[in-house]
């Protein structure tokens, strides 16, 4: 088992920034893909972008050259650094891990961009 927890998710301005973080806990192992995907209101869920333990990162097509996804400073977290943010960037975003145990999802954070 893996738990996830999400952190840094709030209101942001149109034009702004916003950094998401999540920690993961448990079987955590040496290979695995850590990502996020976001659920905007009334539309599915949907990649955002991922980073493979061998360096391996991609993008949606509406995240690159916005949005970077990066292991953090402490260990078994990773960040999600947005910018230029637009109302259609409002989600809530899921913070994601695959390992050898399985896939798993954080509880979410809401990003609300909004003026």
């Amino acid at each position: 088992q893996v738990q996830l927890v999400e952190s840094g998710g709030g209101l942001v301005q149109p034009g702004g920034s916003l950094r998401l973080s999540c920690t993961a806990s448990g079987d955590i192992g040496t290979s695995h893909t850590m990502g996020w995907h976001r659920r905007a209101p009334g539309k599915e869920r949907e990649l955002v972008a991922f980073l493979t333990t061998g360096g391996i990162t991609n993008y949606r097509d509406f995240a690159k050259g916005r949005f970077t996804i990066s292991r953090g400073n402490a260990k078994n977290t990773w960040d999600l650094q947005m910018s230029n943010l637009t109302p259609e960037d409002t989600a809530v975003y899921y913070c994601y891990f695959y390992g050898r145990s399985g896939d798993y999802w954080g509880k979410g954070t809401l990003v609300t961009v909004s003026s």
